[in-house]
């Protein structure tokens, strides 16, 4: 379902269509000297904006359906690093790189190493106020920690699992399929985000954006007609808003 400053956009838009058909429909009256005013910018302009409302759509389809396929390469993550920590334990890896590949998947799993929170002084008590997470779960993290914990036991000679998910080809390719689904998320965020302020722009750009031009069309209308007139009632009631910081 479109959320509300969506259908804000679209509703501008609709509302400029509905303002360029009763201009029209005025016939050779509706004849401004301002060239931004005149029926053929006026299409010109929708166009544009249906475009933008379109790019804004597909970008967020695009951005929706990387994000979803990122959290779906993402999901077998935790378990295997678990997976990967018990079988380097039972391998001739020393105690310290078992150590390390640990305080790695303790990373990965979203654990403390140890209970870093402090006591109240001389309460011994644990401290009341908020902490500051130590848990590092962004993807970009985890992706980096599950790097190093592939590397770390790709150094180890005896770590040769016979099961192919724990094999170091099939976790570097996993590790792979990470980094480029993070990437593209990124990817398509950008696009996303450029799709969105190339339609603010053409929108609510002081002057000549659509909702400023509509203003301008009543105005012209009312100039022509007389604010009495059925003709500047009819389009006084077409609404256009700008909730957004006016662009200049």
């Amino acid at each position: 379902m479109p959320s509300t400053s969506e259908v804000g956009h679209a509703k501008n838009v609709a509302n400029f269509a509905d303002l360029i058909a009763y201009c029209t429909a005025y016939g050779a009256t509706y004849n401004p000297s301002k060239t931004a005013l005149k029926l053929v910018s006026l299409n010109t302009l929708l166009t544009s904006a249906q475009s933008e409302l379109a790019s804004v759509t597909t970008t967020k389809n695009a951005f929706d359906t990387a994000t979803g396929n990122r959290q779906l390469a993402f999901a077998p993550l935790k378990s295997l690093a678990t997976k990967i920590f018990n079988y380097l334990s039972v391998t001739d890896a020393s105690e310290q790189t078992i150590a390390d590949a640990k305080t790695i998947n303790n990373k990965i799993q979203g654990k403390r190493a140890k209970n870093t929170t402090p006591e109240n002084p001389g309460s011994g008590q644990p401290a009341t106020n908020n902490q500051v997470s130590v848990s590092r779960q962004s993807y970009d993290m985890l992706t980096e920690n599950f790097s190093a914990l592939l590397d770390l036991v790709a150094s180890v000679p005896s770590y040769t699992p016979n099961e192919t998910e724990l094999s170091v080809a099939s976790l570097t390719t996993f590790r792979d399929q990470l980094q480029t689904e993070n990437t593209n998320v990124i990817t398509a965020e950008v696009a996303y985000s450029n799709a969105r302020i190339a339609r603010d722009k053409l929108l609510y750009s002081k002057d000549t954006g659509l909702v400023d031009i509509a203003s301008d069309v009543k105005k012209y209308v009312k100039a022509i007609f007389g604010a009495t007139s059925p003709q500047y009632k009819q389009i006084s009631v077409i609404k256009f808003t700008n909730k957004h910081k006016r662009l200049t």
